[in-house]
């Protein structure tokens, strides 16, 4: 599991810098081909960069289907659990259950159909073009309209994600009929920065009056000094 999380990780890792970098590329070289500066503008212009646009979107498909996979795994999803979290006990396990399992059946279903779409969008000529069998009425499938890609391969990022995320969903039904717990992650948190203590928690929209609401450096006064110039408790 540690290998297949690393994958999962170092995936999402790899095509979130490489979109972000080949999108930087092209803004700069975009701007720097209008400047007439001479040698430079000409090398620029004979580079084509038509192909930047396409790519990062496939990148963030991509990244997309096996980042969600990873939220599953990591419990940074958003869900609406207000009546869950009321629930007590059994009732409570049993509807966390099902709505784990729900996802695995639901994620399943799409990558299942994704699967019979990628089959059929060209990746059955391929593999038979690979294994060397008859090619008889089968299409070869369309390509993307810049890199000229199979767009199987573009398509193939449904059924591997949603299987994960399929698997994920299983995981952590196990990890939760085990432990009873599930994956939680803290927003709050920043990797690489150290958690303080704090000494005194103070709520600053707190109204001790029930009509003023106090500033952080508010303390309460003692009866005998209540007033102030205007008359008014601070």
């Amino acid at each position: 599991m540690k290998l297949l999380d690393h994958l999962e990780e170092w995936l999402i890792t790899f095509l979130m810098a490489a979109a972000t970098t080949i999108i930087f590329a092209s803004v700069v070289h975009r701007y720097l081909s209008g400047i007439s500066i001479p040698g430079l503008q000409d090398w620029l212009l004979s580079l084509n960069f038509g192909w930047a646009q396409e790519l990062c979107i496939i990148m963030f498909v991509w990244m997309a289907k096996f980042g969600a996979a990873y939220g599953v795994r990591t419990g940074i999803h958003v869900g609406v659990d207000v009546l869950i979290n009321r629930m007590t006990g059994r009732t409570r396990a049993k509807f966390v259950v099902f709505g784990l399992l729900a996802g695995a059946l639901f994620t399943g279903i799409v990558g299942t159909l994704g699967a019979h779409f990628v089959w059929e969008n060209g990746f059955h000529y391929a593999l038979y073009t690979a294994l060397g069998k008859d090619l008889v009425d089968i299409p070869e499938g369309p390509t993307t309209p810049d890199l000229e890609w199979p767009t199987w391969i573009v398509y193939s990022a449904i059924p591997l994600g949603s299987s994960l995320m399929c698997f994920r969903f299983l995981q952590v039904t196990v990890s939760f009929i085990r432990t009873g717990e599930l994956p939680h992650h803290d927003h709050g948190h920043v990797d690489g920065i150290d958690e303080t203590t704090i000494a005194e928690e103070i709520n600053a929209f707190q109204m001790e009056d029930n009509l003023h609401p106090h500033d952080l450096t508010y303390k309460k006064r003692h009866p005998e000094d209540s007033s102030d110039k205007g008359g008014k408790q601070s």
